[in-house]
């Protein structure tokens, strides 16, 4: 812009159209005119600032950063405060060392490598049923969300009002729990339930007979974990007496590959998670209206990423430990 401005006045250009065409005002023109017409090609350098100049560079400020704390400190990452006085420099310096680098020490994310020597074949089977599923069957996920407790607050809660949020107790009264198992149906997304007191190989088996009967004669592929209980001799006994149905396992740590998963997300945040319980027959019935509702309402359940978008490179990873990370 600078350059811009000097090649323009050289031009004979006046000051207002110089500004006008480079989108400037005529101050800016002007200071740029007269510093080149002082200095030359240095006037169009930034003059040295005023002010003390930096004790410590931003480089400085990550490279501690990512340093862990001294034991003698007893935390376990850095605030702008604790890094500032480390660096005797303000912990405003620090905070912006750490917006303008995205660094930030107080969030922690987690992460889980599965070790499941089949995990490309189970990725591939489960993506594949989803991106591409059978013409005359049926998609379904299967899990149980268990432990889900009927939670009673100590006091009413406070209803929603303009410019004040809904308000709850913080303590609350425990009545009990249930375990919801639900099947989804990938291709509408409608979903097959049952509460159960308990989560052991006796319940799977009685929902699997729930599922097969909402599905006469129909070829049925379900998707499930790797839970004790869904290999249970006993389930395999049974799923033996009736070959339309078929399990699909996702690989060990990898049950975010169940879309039923997401289905439990959405239950817990708009039903489960702020309601006020006193028994766990008010629960169940409140997941039930849901359920219900869900089911009138409900949309078929995309799968959007390949097998080879899941595992990039699959054929040629390393089995071994040995990463170069």
């Amino acid at each position: 812009m600078r350059a811009k401005i000097v090649l323009a006045v050289g031009e004979g250009q006046g000051t207002s159209a110089i500004a006008r065409r480079l989108g400037v005002s005529r101050p800016t023109v002007i200071l740029w005119r007269d510093r080149y017409v002082a200095a030359g090609l240095d006037g169009l350098f930034d003059a040295p600032r005023s002010g003390r100049p930096k004790v410590v560079d931003d480089a400085q400020i990550i490279a501690a950063t990512l340093e862990p704390p001294p034991q003698r400190l007893g935390v376990t990452h850095w605030s702008t405060r604790l890094l500032a006085a480390q660096l005797g420099i303000g912990d405003a310096t620090v905070a912006r060392a750490w917006r303008r680098y995205g660094v930030q020490p107080w969030r922690r994310q987690t992460f889980k490598f599965s070790t499941d020597p089949q995990l490309e074949a189970k990725v591939r089977d489960v993506v594949g049923l989803y991106l591409d599923p059978p013409a005359t069957a049926v998609v379904l996920c299967v899990d149980e969300k268990s432990q889900i407790q009927a939670l009673d607050r100590t006091a009413p809660i406070l209803p929603l009002r303009p410019g004040l949020p809904e308000k709850a107790t913080h303590d609350y009264v425990r009545h009990g729990t249930t375990t919801l198992f639900a099947a989804l149906e990938v291709a509408t997304g409608k979903v097959t339930d049952a509460c159960y007191d308990r989560h052991g190989k006796a319940e799977f088996g009685d929902f699997l007979k729930k599922v097969a009967r909402a599905y006469p004669r129909r070829r049925l592929h379900v998707v499930v974990d790797n839970y004790h209980t869904h290999k249970h001799p006993e389930i395999q006994a049974w799923l033996a007496k009736h070959p339309r149905i078929s399990l699909h396992f996702t690989p060990t740590s990898g049950s975010w590959l169940n879309l039923v998963e997401v289905f439990f997300g959405i239950i817990t945040r708009q039903a489960i998670r702020r309601g006020t319980y006193t028994s766990v027959k008010d629960l169940t019935a409140a997941i039930r209206r849901f359920i219900d509702g869900w089911n009138e309402r409900c949309h078929p359940f995309i799968w959007t990423k390949t097998a080879d978008d899941i595992l990039p490179h699959a054929i040629h990873r390393q089995r071994s430990s040995d990463a170069g990370h």
